[in-house]
């Protein structure tokens, strides 16, 4: 109600708005049938969630008793207030034991202070260094102290989605509830105090080209400075910013160290033209074919003409710039559901996954996308309980990726363990070796470390059971997990060897 205090927003993936069914006359809707007593309800409600949380909380009991056997290292980090994104930076230094790396997150706040975009300093500590008893040590209500916050810029708007540029992960484009995508240069922005009143930061460069809000669907081209939308206007928004950022904001050999100062993007350039906000860059295309809201986006790692765009019409489909603004293949039915999430391998060109509302994952080979005018995946991946959220390849093996999803999970699977004989627990699903289970809540996103690569970060919304803003983790599983098996039996016969020569000492 508008007479009440304004509480937090729903968290997560937002719900689609329930406005497109038309109500009758009141004369006409038959009458509702009696209600049940509000004291029986609300006390039934009471002992669902009562039961709901306590199985949660042993579940969560579980996991937690297993962290020194199943990782190598886990941070945990109470948020302050809920966080909707979780991007890698730079890696800024290296030690003997731990290296320092950007880390950025978001504030998504009730109103009281502004949202704002935050830019963290991690201390990553190096694989096999940690000590197993310290590894479990956390206290889920604390901050840790790996991570510290090192500059806030205040966005305009909460912050639904952050993506770095790979060129140079100092520059990274946000998505907010407008139809426009804001691009920050993170070391030139100053550092901004968030308090009630203040005015937004200004971004270094605004792109416009949508005519409805876009929010959740970003990306940023592994090959060159380009940048993709989608949103609720139905479309995917292509733009370049090769001519409005400098020559050394993509060369790393020239690049200035983080936290040197100096923008790296340009103040002014032909194209731009000057807002009250800071300079507007219009689309190089616009591409249209789907028929509902567009979830989410991503390029083919090889090329900045090439990508494809997932939507709540539960399509796929595949563009490429050269050819068009009209989709170059279209799967009309990738899922029995919304689709949420799409990644395109950066090892294999011909593999998408796309993750859906019906709480599964499908691989595709863009070469054979369809059957009889359905969709066709050379694998489908049914590991979750809910529907999923964001997946993503790992950096590091061409057949590893990650998905997490609403029931608090983040699945790491390897697509060449399916048809392979491995021995895996009864009613395990094919493909999945690994499971994090340290959320007790719906998981927004996650993010592998391209510069560490089986070290991950993964935030989620689990306010009301963390006693903050929801827990962000920083986590690297056991190498004794995902490394060769032949590798680990003549490890781990060799340290029982050591132990065994020990014992006789």
């Amino acid at each position: 109600m508008e007479s009440q205090p304004q509480a937090p927003k729903k968290r997560g993936r937002k719900p689609k708005p329930k406005e497109d069914k038309k109500e009758e006359p009141h004369h006409h809707q038959p009458q509702p049938p009696p209600a049940k007593s509000s004291s029986s309800s609300s006390a039934g409600a009471k002992e669902r969630k009562s039961h709901q949380q306590h199985a949660v909380d042993e579940k969560y009991a579980r996991w937690k008793s297993l962290v020194p056997v199943l990782y190598d290292w886990l941070a945990n980090h109470n948020l302050l207030w809920p966080s909707l994104s979780c991007r890698w930076g730079p890696q800024l230094e290296q030690a003997t034991y731990k290296n320092r790396q950007r880390l950025y997150i978001s504030e998504q706040t009730d109103g009281s202070v502004p949202n704002t975009l935050v830019i963290a300093n991690c201390e990553v500590v190096k694989p096999r260094v940690a000590a197993a008893e310290h590894v479990s040590q956390f206290n889920e209500e604390a901050r840790s102290p790996f991570i510290r916050k090192y500059k806030t810029i205040i966005h305009p708007g909460e912050v639904n989605r952050i993506r770095e540029l790979p060129q140079n992960p100092n520059i990274v484009a946000t998505h907010t509830d407008s139809p426009d995508v804001l691009i920050w240069d993170v070391e030139s922005q100053p550092n901004r105090h968030a308090v009630y009143g203040a005015t937004a930061s200004r971004p270094n460069l605004i792109l416009t080209g949508h005519q409805e809000n876009a929010e959740f669907a970003l990306a940023m081209c592994p090959a060159e400075p380009f940048v993709l939308s989608g949103g609720k206007d139905k479309t995917v928004v292509l733009w370049s910013i090769q001519d409005h950022i400098t020559a050394s904001a993509t060369d790393q050999t020239t690049n200035k160290s983080p936290g040197s100062g100096g923008s790296i993007i340009k103040k002014t350039g032909e194209g731009n033209e000057e807002t009250g906000n800071g300079p507007s860059v219009g689309p190089r295309g616009i591409y249209c074919g789907h028929e509902d809201t567009v979830e989410d986006v991503a390029f083919c790692p090889s090329t900045a003409q090439e990508f494809c765009s997932v939507g709540d019409d539960s399509c796929l489909i595949l563009w490429d710039a050269r050819v068009g603004t009209n989709p170059v293949a279209k799967v009309e039915k990738a899922h029995n559901g919304d689709l949420h999430c799409v990644d395109w391998n950066p090892h294999d060109n011909n593999l998408i996954l796309t993750g859906s509302a019906d709480n599964s994952v499908n691989m595709f080979d863009r070469r054979n996308l369809t059957s009889n005018g359905v969709g066709s995946p050379v694998y489908k991946f049914e590991g979750h309980k809910a529907a999923v959220l964001c997946v993503q390849w790992s950096p590091d093996k061409t057949s590893v990726f990650g998905s997490s999803a609403e029931d608090g999970l983040l699945n790491i699977w390897d697509y060449e363990r399916v048809d392979k004989k491995v021995e895996r627990a009864p009613n395990a699903p094919a493909g999945l070796f690994f499971q994090h289970a340290g959320h007790r809540d719906k998981i927004v996103d996650f993010h592998w470390n391209a510069a560490d690569p089986w070290t991950m970060v993964s935030v989620s919304d689990d306010c009301d059971t963390a006693g903050g803003g929801g827990t962000l983790q920083i986590w690297r599983m056991s190498d004794l997990i995902y490394r060769p098996e032949e590798e680990v039996l003549t490890e781990l016969e060799n340290f029982k060897a050591h132990v065994l020569e020990c014992s006789k000492t």
